[in-house]
């Protein structure tokens, strides 16, 4: 079977790695260098699992069928399914997820292919791809979201949490074609999922057709509720940290509870990233006209946070010029949201570095994934040698064991040294 993705994000280069193992794959983007990179047999995302997935393709050790092009007509030719993966960053002022660039890539499928099933993988607002199918009279459109980790996608997609594509009641064709979707996704997942058993009792990846509405829901309700953790456990950490608590306590005695559960309880800056932020205030964007009190909260908090966190570094700040220092020095240690990651979208140190400097506080950045030497206005340096010598402060949203030497420095939350 021929398959297309459009976008060679984390998502798009995932899936088309996924799918290469048993299907022709063309992956598309409008970036050149990422193509370049692989038809190197290079990745253009950070990624260890898909970059040594390519490299044993390049090596003869693994088969991958898969290309690269910036040529939406090679791309899509005689595609059975194209996957779009293209970017829905959250537009404030609209108050609206932006999906032009879905709207854009669906343009060009039907330009060259009127048969081929567009499968969106792109996160949408909930009702985006009905009320497409409508205004485009095009049946052949479902949705499919996607669970995955930054840094972790084709491992996330080997061993998926479920399977949940999305179609619109009564469209047998679209039901089946939905399930043949599914059926590529399992097929390229491990083969020890077959046999795993799973929370409720099932074996093997749970799959779950359904409404496209639904899967839009769903989405967006997952990524909320694991906002709504981060949120949660901050808020803790806050309490905590004021009331002079051991953090960490705290959390291993409330976690010890099963039914909360001691995963995605390690505090940090805030929730950030390419999903929740945009994702909660898209939920929260379609619940005008629908009463709610939490969701509004959990983006709350996550300011709140921030405004906290950002206090407590100027609290340093203001200690070192008491003591004499003149015009002590922000560090910021890596712009990355998580480790092993080469995402700045949204990482929630950008909101503390944004905070400190509106008070007038010089912040050098340390990040060695950035090749621009400045960073909304502030200096930016490779030299962590130098960087960790002209900080007096430095803020860490994730430690990195190469701050031992400078810990008494060092404001962080990580408490459990992970993501």
């Amino acid at each position: 079977m021929k398959v297309a993705v459009a976008g060679m994000g984390y998502v798009g280069l995932s899936l088309a790695v996924l799918l290469a193992q048993h299907n022709e794959v063309c992956a598309l983007d409008v970036v050149p260098g990422k193509v370049e990179a692989l038809s190197r047999g290079e990745s253009p995302v950070r990624d260890a699992l898909i970059e040594r997935f390519l490299a044993q393709a390049s090596a003869g050790e693994r088969h991958l069928d898969l290309t690269a092009t910036i040529d939406p007509r090679v791309a899509y030719a005689d595609a059975d399914f194209v996957v779009v993966a293209t970017p829905t960053d959250y537009d404030p002022k609209k108050n609206h997820f932006d999906t032009s660039s879905v709207c854009a890539a669906i343009d060009a499928v039907r330009e060259v292919s009127s048969d081929a099933w567009v499968v969106v993988k792109s996160t949408v607002p909930v009702g985006f791809t009905e009320r497409l199918r409508e205004e485009r009279a095009d049946r052949r459109l479902i949705f499919s979201p996607e669970f995955l980790r930054e840094g972790h996608a084709l491992a996330d997609n080997l061993h998926p949490s479920r399977i949940v594509v999305g179609v619109p009641s009564g469209d047998p064709d679209a039901r089946a074609a939905a399930e043949r979707f599914a059926s590529l996704l399992l097929e390229g997942a491990d083969p020890s999922e077959r046999t795993r058993r799973t929370p409720d009792g099932s074996v093997g990846v749970p799959v779950l057709v359904l409404g496209s509405t639904e899967a839009e829901a769903i989405k967006l309700f997952a990524n909320t509720y694991l906002a709504l953790r981060v949120a949660y456990f901050n808020e803790l950490d806050t309490y905590c940290e004021v009331r002079g608590l051991s953090t960490a306590d705290v959390i291993r005695g409330v976690c010890l509870e099963p039914r909360v559960g001691s995963f995605y309880n390690n505090p940090s800056f805030g929730y950030g990233g390419y999903c929740l932020p945009k994702d909660t205030k898209q939920l929260l964007a379609n619940y005008q006209d629908v009463p709610q009190s939490l969701i509004g909260a959990i983006v709350d908090s996550n300011r709140t946070r921030k405004d906290h966190v950002a206090e407590e570094v100027l609290e340093r700040v203001e200690v070192l010029v008491r003591a004499g220092v003149p015009a002590p020095v922000v560090g910021v240690y890596r712009l990355t949201m998580k480790s092993g990651s080469d995402n700045f979208r949204s990482s929630s140190v950008q909101g503390i570095m944004k905070r400190v400097k509106a008070k007038g506080v010089p912040v050098l950045v340390f990040e060695p994934t950035l090749e621009d030497r400045t960073f909304f206005g502030s200096e930016v340096t490779h030299d962590l040698a130098d960087f960790k010598d002209r900080c007096d402060v430095i803020v860490a949203n994730r430690w990195g064991d190469e701050l031992a030497d400078v810990a008494s420095k060092v404001y962080t939350r990580d408490l459990f040294r992970r993501d």
